[in-house]
């Protein structure tokens, strides 16, 4: 039976691991001189050797006959562990037995001494799947093991892994492989195989692994039923970056500011079942390519493309200015993140498109208009403070109304609402944008909010809506969280939301709070449509 490359060719011996040094270095004296921990954490990204280290340290501590920190291959021992028959080394896939009851097992499991090894190891992989209730059952294990036992926990995300665990191990973070030794690498696998391997073609093959050697190993054995005589031909065309045009007539539409020419080899790609996620990624790879290109001399090792490419990509790279491109990275990143809640990925993927393609000022030019914008606010705030300053000097109170029959008062005023239509705190000019963005990730919520009008006083942000309809149901929802999410995009932090009715007010009383405020939207030229 065929085994692919990546198994075959797994390494068996810290001798044979790449790119590790310091990790294979340690562990090697520490099993030599009998001082290993009772726990250890491999962290690093995929492919970089960390389940395949922790298999043979495991071999390497119940070695029948160690030489120099390394398993000798060759007792009953390390043939078990290399068949995967040996009882006492368990291996726990974390992503599947992620329960509180699999650690509970595990538990009941280290009190029995090993069947035929010093010691009993325990591989826990992608450890950070593990449940909470799953790491404290596990935490009191690990802080005291008995004397028989080892832990080696393997993650490629320790951000998840609780403090009270990585405190608990010696931590070891592996790196990701050099590009020249998973080329060297390949090379002698090709020449163990009986196929032949260019050397560019392995160049290719080592940039496209990102530093995993199994990925490399992987789209090694792509190649290979290509073609026994691997060129860099035979790479772009297994690995699927062969007749990528489209990629570079959509960053040439976007670096001449054609939106209606992007636009339309979406739609061709769409139709072609292309998906739009995978698309988004694909362009944020190429303008990384062209950031390089555009910044870096001496780019032939960072740019992963075909030589043929290089030239587009420099051709690209002269048309944009760097704020451009750093621009254009950061809105397809925003449009990834957004895949997620969007309804429809080819509307937020043209949505995209039409911004990277408009006119939108970057770089001093935004920054100038900014700061701009900034010192008139700063002056016209200025102004009417001037103008509160000089009433309140001369005594000037707002005039009486005439004594007529007085207008019925609403049932209840809101005393910060009535304070904010009288101070500087004004209304929320951009409020429409943000309901548009609220709209965006919860319909119904943007819907409520519909012709709403908001003002801002300190910490305090509030809301005038048409309808009542939702309110109570708001009150009690968490709704308010959705919009502060948006809220803190804005302005950079959170308010405290309070919702009002227009219908609430009453319709002539120009002393109601609520009323004053809506008058007050239509002074700062905001439109304003409550209907009662």
């Amino acid at each position: 039976m065929y085994q692919a490359l990546y198994r075959k060719w797994r390494p068996m011996s810290f001798d044979d691991v790449v790119s590790q040094p310091h990790i294979t270095t340690t562990l090697k004296n520490q099993i030599k001189t009998g001082k290993t921990a009772h726990a250890y954490l491999f962290t690093g990204s995929r492919g970089t050797g960390k389940t395949t280290c922790a298999r043979i340290f495991a071999k390497a501590v119940n070695c029948e006959n160690l030489h120099d920190g390394e398993p000798c291959l060759d007792c009953k021992i390390c043939k078990a562990a290399d068949n995967g028959t040996l009882a006492d080394i368990i291996e726990i896939d974390a992503a599947s037995n992620s329960r509180v009851d699999d650690v509970r097992e595990l538990r009941e499991g280290v009190v029995y001494t090993p069947e035929m090894c010093k010691y009993k190891v325990y591989i826990i992989d992608e450890v950070h799947m593990l449940s909470a209730g799953a790491f404290n059952a596990l935490l009191k294990t690990m802080e005291e093991p008995p004397p028989h036992v080892k832990f080696i926990l393997a993650t490629t995300e320790i951000h998840k892994v609780p403090a009270t665990i990585v405190s608990r191990c010696q931590h070891f973070d592996f790196h990701r492989i050099k590009t020249e030794d998973i080329v060297d690498r390949l090379s002698f696998i090709a020449s163990q195989e009986g196929f032949t391997l260019e050397k560019d073609a392995a160049e290719m093959i080592a940039r496209l692994s990102d530093g995993g050697m199994r990925d490399a190993l992987s789209l090694l054995d792509q190649c290979v039923a290509f073609d026994d005589h691997i060129t860099l031909d035979v790479v772009s065309g297994a690995s699927g970056i062969a007749g990528r045009d489209y990629l570079f007539d959509i960053i040439d539409s976007i670096a001449d500011k054609d939106a209606g020419a992007a636009l339309k080899i979406v739609d061709k790609l769409y139709s072609m079942s292309k998906d739009m996620k995978v698309l988004a990624n694909e362009l944020l790879v190429q303008m990384r390519n062209v950031m390089l290109v555009k910044t870096i001399d001496d780019h032939s090792d960072l740019v992963i493309c075909l030589p043929d490419e290089l030239e587009r990509l420099k051709a690209v790279a002269g048309k944009l200015k760097i704020e451009e491109i750093l621009r254009a990275i950061t809105i397809l990143q925003d449009c990834n993140e957004r895949f997620a809640r969007c309804t429809s990925k080819r509307i937020e993927l043209e949505m995209t498109f039409v911004k990277l393609c408009s006119n939108t000022p970057v770089g001093e030019a935004a920054a100038a208009e900014q700061v701009q914008s900034q010192n008139a606010e700063a002056a016209a705030m200025m102004k009417r403070l001037a103008v509160l300053e000089e009433r309140l000097r001369n005594g000037v109170v707002a005039a009486a109304a005439p004594q007529q029959t007085p207008a019925p008062k609403p049932k209840e005023y809101d005393p910060e609402l009535k304070q904010l239509s009288e101070c500087n705190d004004g209304p929320v000019k951009e409020w429409n944008d943000i309901v548009d963005k609220i709209r965006e990730r919860i319909p119904a919520v943007g819907s409520f909010l519909k012709g709403s009008v908001a003002f801002i006083k300190g910490s305090n942000l509030f809301l005038i809506v048409q309808s009542d309809i939702y309110l109570k149901k708001f009150k009690a929802s968490q709704d308010a969280s959705i919009i502060n999410d948006v809220l803190s995009e804005t302005y950079g932090k959170t308010f405290n939301i309070k919702v009002k009715s227009a219908k609430k007010a009453a319709p002539d009383d120009a002393e109601d709070p609520t009323n004053q405020l809506i008058a007050k939207a239509r002074e700062n030229g905001i439109e304003v449509e409550i209907k009662n």
